[in-house]
């Protein structure tokens, strides 16, 4: 049984690849637009189904498969902050988040064919970030590396060095709960669970 990811995500693939979860790459193109009147966690999980949804019918596989889908965002109070648009963007973003806490939100769906059973989730990790100058927030902009990560920063990257603290499972905050969806590849029968 094949497990598919379907995601453009790079950290998401290495995620996989690093805890040993053998898997082949379906990158998606769907809406990714939150409703009016959608909580955040029905946000997040909606997209992670579509996500999976657009895989499943993608991948017109003969043989069983479980597909994975996963969607993260970044919550500022009442501030969803995705990928920013541009260079000004991600800088109004980090300008936002330096010296406040704010919480990480992915939400997971895996789709097992051909019979559709499908396990949802999400996780949620608190973050706070440290106070950085104007000056500091430019440099990192500068290096390119916010410009296509929710919340205009990467955790495992450059911007690890302004995060002092977390509370919650880190890989989420990379973008896929490892162990929430291990769990969920276990309970949906994928024989590399075992």
């Amino acid at each position: 049984m094949k497990l598919i990811l379907a995601s453009a995500s790079p950290r998401r693939a290495e995620i996989l690849v690093a805890a040993g979860i053998q898997f082949e790459l379906r990158p998606t193109n769907i809406d990714e637009s939150r409703k009016t009147g959608e909580s955040i966690v029905q946000f997040v999980e909606r997209v992670a189904r579509s996500k999976g949804e657009w895989g499943a019918r993608a991948i017109r596989v003969a043989e069983p498969a479980i597909v994975l889908g996963a969607d993260t965002v970044v919550v500022l109070g009442d501030d969803v902050l995705g990928k920013p648009r541009d260079a000004a963007d991600a800088r109004e973003m980090l300008l936002k988040l330096r010296g406040r806490e704010h919480q990480v939100i992915t939400g997971f769906a895996a789709i097992r064919l051909p019979d559709g059973a499908t396990l949802i989730g999400h996780e949620i990790t608190r973050v706070w970030f440290a106070v950085m100058s104007e000056a500091e927030v430019d440099a990192y902009v500068s290096t390119g590396e916010p410009l296509d990560k929710a919340g205009a920063y990467a955790i495992q990257g450059l911007a690890g060095r302004f995060i002092p603290r977390i509370e919650g499972d880190y890989f989420n905050v990379v973008g896929l709960p490892v162990a929430r969806v291990w769990q969920a590849l276990i309970e949906l029968g994928w024989p590399g669970a075992k």
